[in-house]
């Protein structure tokens, strides 16, 4: 059946029928104040910013550091408290537009600048759903990339929010629309959930064995002195390059066509995890492209770490992957599978953070891992957790492959929806 679509300039076709109307007419928007550093406390409101705006929808404020006074807050910030259900969108920085929404769990909380909350402004023409699943689209998207200003730091603001437009299908059917892609959304936080356990498991049991250092048999084991405090007879303090060698990336030159959008994923800071596993990234290379630049192709499980700017995001690769020169590649010498070192690395993460260089920014650089000393437990030992651990990572695998398809589908499904061309009852 053949839809009737009427041409939006700056947005795309939509339904003939329905109306379409100017963002402020129906949504209501607020920025987050500029909140400076001297006004930080170690308790009181916490405040979000767009780091804490994570993929698909998730919102961070259990890692939150960034506090002020509740004195300050109930005197001049109380307008900026979001709300259960606000949907939050970041505005600027390499971030920008990463959408997440509110909940019950994540209150009490306000926002800082380059946060952006939003709600429906009128609940008798705009479901608060139907605006969640507007804003993550390219309908939304290619609205907010045209306003987009600033190269070094892009950033759209509240003024440019007033100038875009959303389509206003009727109620019913933006509820019909919305309980369709709140499907998959459910689906994807169920596998979200079951990967958080699993990972908490396997990080759980590292830290048993070799952290606490309870072992199978560790009572049978004498402590003997070393340079960290006792540790299990048979095991070494080492540097952490006596296990791993660290390995580099490179970027082949952006402005060669050839040496991009090619079929290899590229690893970059930006395209770091909330989990274990990375299964894709935002850009590809060609094979032309990597032999062009100072990164190898990396093999699955390959420990990457983000190392300049966004500092000591851990992941492993489902896939062969290159990297940028902002990460290093970390790969076990004889006897060190990947997947402990990977669990090694992240327990090191606090180290290698308040061990950084650079006069700009954050950076980690090869002597800082040369310097970190690390415990080297028995290989038996080593290959006995990885009997134990395996499974985890290969369920956490799988899970997260499975969320790659539904995001993938419902990412399909989601303008056509919002178009109108798949047709719906109201």
């Amino acid at each position: 059946m053949n839809v009737a679509l009427q041409s939006v300039a700056g947005y795309g076709k939509v339904r003939a029928e329905w109306e379409v109307a100017k963002f402020p007419t129906v949504v209501f928007f607020q920025e987050g104040p500029g909140l400076r550093k001297w006004q930080w406390t170690n308790v009181g409101m916490k405040v979000i910013n767009v780091t804490n705006i994570l993929s698909d929808g998730q919102i961070d404020t259990a890692n939150t550091r960034r506090f002020i006074s509740l004195d300050e807050f109930n005197e001049k910030y109380r307008h900026f408290a979001v709300d259960d259900g606000d949907i939050v969108i970041a505005s600027s920085g390499n971030t920008y537009g990463k959408i997440g929404r509110i909940s019950a769990k994540d209150l009490p909380v306000m926002m800082n600048t380059s946060v952006i909350r939003l709600r429906s402004a009128d609940k008798r023409r705009l479901d608060d759903d139907f605006l969640y699943a507007f804003l993550r689209s390219d309908l939304f998207r290619n609205q907010m990339e045209s306003f987009v200003i600033g190269s070094a730091q892009p950033n759209f603001g509240p003024s440019h929010l007033k100038q875009m437009v959303m389509p206003l299908p009727p109620l019913p059917v933006q509820r019909r629309i919305a309980g369709i892609l709140s499907a998959y959304d459910e689906l994807i936080e169920n596998n979200q959930g079951r990967i958080k356990i699993l990972e908490e498991m396997a990080r759980s049991l590292y830290r048993e064995w070799f952290v606490h250092f309870r072992f199978p048999g560790h009572d049978k084991v004498k402590m003997v002195p070393s340079t960290l405090g006792p540790i299990p007879q048979g095991w070494e303090v080492v540097s952490f390059t006596d296990i791993a060698d660290v390995l580099s990336g490179g970027t082949p030159k952006t402005d060669i066509a050839e040496y991009w959008n090619g079929n290899i994923p590229f690893f970059t800071p930006r395209d770091a995890p909330a989990c274990f596993y990375v299964q894709d990234t935002d850009k590809h290379v060609t094979e032309l492209g990597l032999s062009k630049c100072a990164s190898e192709l990396y093999a699955p499980d390959t420990v990457f770490i983000t190392a300049r700017g966004t500092v000591g995001k851990v992941a492993l690769p489902s896939v062969p992957m290159a990297i940028n020169q902002s990460c290093y590649a970390l790969r076990g010498r004889t006897g060190i599978p990947q997947r402990f070192l990977f669990l090694m690395t992240l327990q090191q993460v606090d180290y290698l953070k308040t061990n950084t260089g650079g006069a700009t920014f954050d950076t980690i650089v090869v002597d800082t891992f040369h310097r970190m000393q690390v415990f080297k437990p028995r290989l038996d030992l080593i290959a006995r957790f990885g009997g134990r651990t395996d499974a985890m990572f290969e369920a956490v695998n799988t899970l997260q492959c499975q969320t790659e398809n539904l995001h993938r589908t419902r990412d399909l499904l989601l303008p056509r929806l919002l178009s109108g061309q798949v047709t719906l009852q109201s």
